[in-house]
């Protein structure tokens, strides 16, 4: 069974940088027993979030869904220097754009 550990950051103006790290090999069935971040926990309200952590797509697949309130989720690609919007609820962010983060978030 494989340990996954949570880091919150808020980068303003409006986001939350929500990093995760696996110890070990996750399995499938384990999805149904992590425990992300809720929403309101790391205040989520008209926010969005970028998820950034090295894991399997099937936990990505999860983690965008269980975010799907926040205002966007994006996923980081340092490729980009940012993170790719997935998910948006508002005109202001579209899929696909590239959400900055700040260099200083990997200090």
């Amino acid at each position: 069974m494989s340990d996954i550990k949570f880091t919150i950051r808020n980068l303003p103006p409006d986001v939350v940088f929500l990093t995760f790290e696996l110890n070990g090999i996750m399995e499938p069935t384990e999805l149904a027993l992590i425990n992300p971040p809720d929403v309101v926990t790391i205040g989520l309200s008209g926010k969005g979030v970028i998820l950034s952590g090295r894991g399997p797509i099937w936990l990505y697949g999860y983690l965008i869904h269980f975010y799907h309130p926040a205002k966007f989720v994006a996923t980081h690609d340092p490729r980009f220097n940012g993170a790719i919007v997935v998910e948006s609820h508002t005109p202001d962010i579209q899929i696909g754009d590239v959400v900055e983060i700040p260099k200083d978030i990997y200090v």
